[in-house]
């Protein structure tokens, strides 16, 4: 659905909701932090387009944007992508704190006394 000279925009293979979007950099590159400001533009600007693409066949109440950088964050594929994954109301019991949940008993510090 999208594809620059520095990024391609692919389904996920494995879609964890509808819709769920990766956007790759064509350079092979372990992270983040790896990429040259300019394939870091390119991804960000990859997510708007994504985004137009995925509201053209669903629609979604919200999104999580992630990346796992370092097999410390869960990295598996040790080439860097970006995952758009739409968000729906209902898909989740309790969605608040959204990607703060990567650390089990860390995501709800709206409720925890000082």
């Amino acid at each position: 659905f999208h594809e620059s000279d520095l990024v391609i925009g692919l389904w996920d293979q494995y879609p964890v909701s509808p819709g769920h979007a990766l956007l790759i950099p064509r350079r092979h590159i372990a992270g983040w932090f790896d990429a040259t400001p300019e394939e870091q533009q390119a991804l960000t600007s990859a997510l708007a387009q994504a985004r137009s693409a995925i509201e053209e066949s669903h629609q979604p109440d919200g999104y999580n944007i992630g990346i796992n950088s370092g097999e410390a964050a869960g990295q598996t594929v040790h080439h860097l992508h970006v995952h758009l994954i739409p968000r729906y109301q209902g898909d989740s019991d309790d969605p608040r704190g959204g990607v703060r949940h990567v650390i089990p008993g860390k995501a709800d510090y709206w409720t925890k006394s000082e």
